[in-house]
This record gives structure tokens, sequence and C-alpha cells, in this order.
């Protein structure tokens, strides 16, 4: 058995500013026969995310870019996993992985084939990004009461569209930036009370004030940098912060200074900031799927994919994160 050959996309240098082609190979080899407790899977899908640019988070140099994958079990010799399985697993950019079965089962989630939803959707609604938004918004910003204003920025992105519309789902009162116009009407037709291009606004804080006219309750950053500083000038007392990325710092060659928000306005106002890496929650994730399959088919909770085709496609896929040309999950049809 085996005798599959596996193509993988290796780093083969830091990323400095945004990641060029070259910072990257394509490599093949040949996977060994499988032994007893191990099974193969061929990709079908192929995720990317903003956290893959940091040199802290992605793979050392020489070994493959990291990232979910749905996969296909074509081999098997694992009582736990059939051929024909469909899974969710850590495989990253490569196209056939071969898993070992004990280690395996507390990283791999069979598809539940009773969820009647695209396969894809369980790298990004009912993925990752779809349990980032879920536990970010209501176990960290905690929605207390109907009416609260939710400040989302990327909002068009796979985790800000989810969160401000579970935020509408919890009663909230949600506004939205992204980065142009077509973002602008998305966020709109999901239901957002107010949502702005940042890009083209004359002011940042002049938009908030507007939009929020009674103070932001809790505020979801995925952005940082000056967006973030100018959106903790006017959180409410108790404000809560999820921090949940910092794209506009990622391909920064320059590190940026600290916040520039004095700590007095942090302890007057009683602020809880906190970040957070989703996997803390990652044994509720299925229960929190479940709830959010259930949003989706009642037509709550929408969502969009911007699908690359192909293999190949990964490195394509990767920097369209960081020009702003997605809406929703971006996704790589393998």
């Amino acid at each position: 058995m085996s005798g599959v050959k596996a193509r993988s996309w290796i780093k083969v240098k830091e990323f400095v500013g945004l990641p060029k082609r070259d910072d990257f190979k394509i490599v093949e080899k040949e996977l060994p026969a499988l032994k007893d407790g191990e099974f193969l899977v061929e990709g079908l899908w192929n995720t990317v995310d903003p956290y893959m640019r940091s040199n802290e988070l992605s793979n050392k140099l020489g070994s493959p870019m990291p990232g979910g994958q749905v996969a296909k079990v074509t081999q098997s010799k694992d009582k736990n996993f059939a051929v024909g399985d469909v899974v969710l697993g850590p495989f990253g950019w490569t196209s056939h992985s071969i898993c070992d079965g004990p280690a395996s089962l507390m990283k791999i989630i069979k598809l539940d084939p009773t969820i009647p939803l695209p396969q894809s959707t369980a790298l990004g609604i009912l993925g990752m990004p779809g349990a980032t938004s879920y536990f970010g918004l209501l176990d960290i910003c905690k929605p207390i009461k109907e009416g609260e204003t939710l400040l989302v920025n990327a909002a068009a992105g796979a985790v800000g569209s989810a969160v401000g519309q579970i935020g509408k789902i919890k009663g909230m009162r949600v506004v939205g930036f992204a980065g142009s116009d077509e973002k602008v009407a998305y966020l709109k037709s999901l239901g957002f009370d107010a949502a702005y291009n940042y890009k083209t606004i004359p002011s940042l804080e002049a938009a908030i004030k507007e939009s929020c006219p009674n103070g932001v309750d809790a505020f979801f950053d995925n952005v940082g940098g000056d967006f973030f500083d100018t959106v903790l000038r006017q959180m409410n007392t108790f404000g809560r912060v999820s921090v949940c990325g910092a794209i506009s710092q990622y391909n920064a060659l320059e590190p940026r200074k600290g916040i520039d928000v004095s700590s007095i306005t942090l302890i007057v106002k009683q602020l809880k900031i906190e970040g957070f890496i989703v996997t803390r929650w990652l044994d509720q994730w299925q229960g929190a799927f479940k709830e959010m399959a259930q949003w989706i088919q009642e037509g709550k909770l929408k969502y969009r994919e911007t699908v690359f085709e192909g293999f190949d496609s990964m490195y394509d896929a990767f920097v369209s994160l960081f020009k702003g040309d997605n809406i929703g999950k971006v996704v790589v049809k393998i």
C-alpha cells in the first residue's frame, strides 16, 4: 500500500514584508507503505489564514507550511478511519499525508455527513475561523445586555463577518469596517447596522463617533495598529476587547511602538483586553458548530468563500489575504 507521491509547499526563506513566491518551493516525495495503525489521506480543500504570515507561527525553514485541510482517507490500516471517510486535520500545504491513528485522534475530526453544508465550510464558518468568531465574541466580549454596541474591523473577512452576525443574533448593535465599497455593501446585506470603507472615510475617529453615539461596549480586533488605538479611546466603562489578529502589522518591516493610549484610560474605564488562540476551546468546537449550523439553516448566519483552484495556487491564495482581495473565507480546491 501507499506508493503515493506527495507534493508539499516548503518554506525556504523567512518572510520579509509581503511573502514572495521564491520564499517557497514545491517538493515531491514518495510516501512509504502504511504501518499498522496508520492511514493515508488525500487533500480536497486547503485553508490559508493570516497567522501563517508570522515567522513565529509558521513552520521552521525547510518544513511544509502549516494549516488545516479537509481530506479523504484513501488507504487505511486503522480501525478508526475507513477508506472514504472525510476528515479535517492539521495536514498543512501538502497533497497527501500519512497519519498515525492513535496520535491523530486528538487532532483529526471526522466531518459529520448529516450536516448539509459543503465540505469546504469545515475550513471556514464551521472550522477554525468560525470557532474563533464564536468563542472570541461570546467568551471574551461577552454580550451583557441587548442593544450594546459591537465594533468589528476586517469585518468582511471569514472571522469578522461571522462575529458581526453572531453579535446581531445576540441582540447587539453592530458596526463594521472593511476595505472596499463592495465589502461595505456585503456587510450591510448581512444586517450590520452601519459599515464603512476605512480607506475612504476622512476620519476613523469621526466615523466611530457617528456610528457609535453611545460609545463602544465590545470591540473585536483583527487589525491592530492605529485602528486599535483609536477604538480604545471610544470604549465605554467596562468595555471588552477581543484581540484576535494584527493584520496591519504582519508585513511591517519595522516593529511598531507600544499602544498610544494612556494607561489611565484603561484604568478609569476598567477595560478588559484579552488576546486569545482559539485552540483553548478545542474540546468545545463541535458543540459550537452544531449551533452555528442550525443558525445557517435558519438563515440567521451567512457565509461567503473566495475559492482558488488547484494545489499550485496556494501562494496566490495566501498573498490575496494581505492585498484585501477576498470577501469571506479564502480556500483552495486541490
